[in-house]
């Protein structure tokens, strides 16, 4: 007879397998064999064996060694030398950036926990306590719940990232234990849905104020701005967007790696350009492969310095996304059609940018149909009178590529 466990040790990292092998001795009674084995990977590191003669002494014994080379290890890892998560955190950049490419966001959020006293923290002996109280004292110093939870996923893809390819004994779990508490605590949340569209009074002091500023800046945010509201572009592709991607038959473009949870790189998608946003395009002077040959942190930096200067609050360049998928359906778009021009791949990605203003609302005119849709004001939405109906009529122009 045969049995074989295995115990998981949680603050080690190693297996521990517990076989019980029974031989049958001449006069017909059996004898147990407890052995023990220390597994890291596959690897066996140590083992163990002890004789009994009654199974339940077999097992107890097994258990209790099982706890003393836990226990060994255990004080083992508090004398080793630490490691500081902030130390992993670097190793993981210098590692993967050049490989992965990710973006901005990811980078900076890394390099903030960087420099961050949780940095300072000795991975191989983080807790779940330690992982709550940074989320707690960063909530008090004022930052969001949706932000504080990015904290928590990107100690986690480290602490994961070390476990797996260096092998080191951290505990990636606790902060799936630490996420579960902090949000029974309302630590952390989900982030809410941002609605926030500029008004015309705001869009005319940007423009305004970019027409006074462009006369000597290396870069034209008027004309940036202006091709975000009607294209519904984010600044990073906006600064992405090739001369030889653009169809001029068709008015259409390519985004190259295109913004994708899994599969950004290589993700090139065509697109369709508005006419107001084709103009634009066609007013750049041809003298570098890329339409705005810019940076785009250039660009959040000069709407933001732009707001502050203007008293506009609250008001992101990803803003004018929302403010231009917007007036796509109030132009009178459908959901498929404005979507060839957003590239969102389903509705409730989109449904999150359509923020329409029900002043904006107008009934169906008599002759829609004939009315080219680009032409249309940029408040128009049509209502329609028989809904389902208009789900499976296009009345937009042809959008194919």
């Amino acid at each position: 007879m045969e049995e074989t466990r295995c115990f998981v040790s949680s603050k080690l990292i190693l297996a521990y397998m517990v076989t019980i092998k029974a031989r049958r001795r001449a006069d017909g009674t059996f004898r147990y064999t407890a052995i023990v084995r220390q597994r890291v990977g596959k690897a066996i590191v140590y083992r163990d064996a002890k004789t009994f003669t009654y199974s339940t002494a077999a097992v107890s014994w097994a258990k209790h060694r099982e706890v003393e080379l836990e226990k060994a290890g255990a004080e083992a890892l508090r004398k080793r030398k630490p490691v500081p998560l902030a130390e992993l955190i670097r190793w993981y950049i210098d590692t993967f950036q050049p490989i992965s490419q990710w973006r901005r966001s990811k980078q900076t959020h890394l390099e903030y926990l960087e420099r961050h006293p949780i940095g300072q923290a000795n991975a191989l002996t983080l807790t779940t306590a330690a992982l709550i109280e940074h989320v707690r004292s960063r909530r008090a110093a004022g930052t969001g719940p949706a932000t504080v939870i990015n904290d928590l996923i990107w100690i986690g893809v480290v602490l994961r990232a070390a476990k797996a390819i260096r092998e080191l004994p951290v505990r990636p779990d606790i902060v799936r234990e630490a996420r579960g508490a902090c949000r029974e605590l309302r630590l952390i949340s989900k982030p809410r849905k941002r609605s926030r569209r500029p008004t015309a009074e705001e869009i005319t002091k940007l423009r305004e104020y970019f027409k006074r500023r462009d006369r000597r800046a290396r870069i034209p945010m008027g004309a940036v701005i202006e091709f975000a509201i009607t294209s519904a572009r984010r600044e990073a592709e906006i600064c992405r967007l090739e001369w030889l991607d653009n169809d001029s038959e068709g008015r259409t473009g390519i985004v190259r790696d295109a913004k994708h949870p899994t599969a950004r790189e290589g993700n090139h998608r065509r697109f369709r350009y508005t006419r107001e946003a084709w103009a634009i395009v066609e007013a750049q002077p041809r003298n570098d492969r890329y339409i705005f040959p810019y940076d785009p942190k250039s660009i959040g930096a000069a709407i933001t310095r732009a707001c502050h200067v203007l008293g506009i609050r609250d008001l992101h360049f990803h803003d004018l996304r929302h403010e231009a998928t917007s007036r796509l359906f109030e132009r009178g778009y459908q959901i498929h059609e404005v979507a060839q021009f957003t590239l969102h791949d389903s509705w409730n990605e989109l449904k999150r940018y359509a923020n329409l203003k029900p002043e904006n609302l107008r009934d169906l005119g008599p002759s829609p149909a004939h009315r080219d849709l680009d032409d249309r004001g940029p408040n128009d939405i049509i209502v329609p009178r028989k809904p389902a109906r208009v789900v499976h009529r296009s009345t937009a122009p042809d959008l194919s590529h």
